[in-house]
């Protein structure tokens, strides 16, 4: 499975590496990504994506609608029918990429969320 890793700076490709990320997501068993990265991970058939380390979405503006979930901020995006989420107001932006069969994506940003909660601090009060 093609998933072009990020390029953070190296603070953030540490807190990235650290990440503990489930074998089994959705249902889904963990497989290979290409190129092989500590920055990426995909789970099923079509792959559900994920990117550590990617910059700050270009399309996010202050007055962005976030969804909530477990306490994580994820941006939705595109808007009308999200495909993809970025955690945000986190030290690094994890970036993950829900195909319509795994519906509701809500289900699969519930799962990953425990491990980002537990490995990437949050920014200060206020900052995304």
């Amino acid at each position: 499975m093609k998933v072009p890793p990020p390029s953070p700076d190296a603070v953030t490709a540490r807190l990235c590496a650290g990440l503990r990320l489930p074998e089994r997501v959705h249902g889904q068993e963990r497989r290979e990504t290409s190129p092989e990265s500590p920055l990426t991970a995909a789970w099923g058939s079509p792959a559900i994506a994920l990117r550590c380390g990617v910059p700050r979405p270009a399309a996010m503006r202050p007055d962005a609608a976030l969804v909530t979930i477990n306490g994580i901020n994820w941006f939705p995006y595109p808007a009308d029918r999200p495909v993809t989420y970025t955690a945000v107001g986190r030290q690094a932006y994890v970036e993950v990429t829900v195909p319509a069969k795994y519906e509701p994506a809500g289900d699969v940003l519930i799962e990953l969320g425990d491990s980002i909660k537990a490995t990437i601090p949050e920014k200060p009060e206020g900052r995304l």
